[in-house]
C-alpha cells in the first residue's frame, strides 16, 4: 500500500541545508521513494500558522520502504544533521480514506 512521509520542519540553522538537499532524495529513491514536493512556499488557508519553514512530501510504495529509508545508515547522518539544525516531524499516512466514502481510496 503506498504510503506517504510528511516531513514538517522548521529549520533553526540552515548549516545542514545544502548538503541534505544535495543527496538525501537519491537515498530515498534508493528505497522506492519518490519526492512529490520540498516546498518553503507555505501558505496557511485555515488555522493557525505552524512555525514551519519547509514541507518535504515523499511517496514510498509500502511503509516498509518509508522505514528502511528513515533507517537506512547512510541516512543517519543527514538525519541527525537535520534534527540538530531544526525542529522537525516526520509523519506517516497511508492512501486509505478513514470515512470510506471515496471511490479511489481504500477504506482506512
Amino acid at each position: 500500500m503506498t504510503v506517504f512521509l510528511i516531513a514538517d520542519v522548521k529549520i533553526t540553522d540552515d548549516k545542514w541545508v545544502p548538503e541534505y538537499a544535495a543527496v538525501v532524495h537519491d537515498i530515498a529513491a534508493k528505497h522506492g521513494g519518490k519526492y512529490l514536493s520540498r516546498s518553503g512556499n507555505i501558505k496557511v488557508l485555515e488555522g493557525k500558522p505552524l512555525e514551519t519553514t519547509l514541507i518535504a512530501l515523499i511517496q514510498f510504495p509500502d511503509a516498509d520502504a518509508a522505514m528502511a529509508f528513515a533507517n537506512d545508515p547512510e541516512y543517519a547522518p543527514h538525519g541527525k544533521a537535520r534534527q540538530e539544525g531544526s525542529e522537525s516531524r516526520f509523519q506517516l499516512i497511508d492512501d486509505t480514506d478513514i470515512a470510506g466514502t471515496i471511490p479511489y481510496l481504500g477504506k482506512g
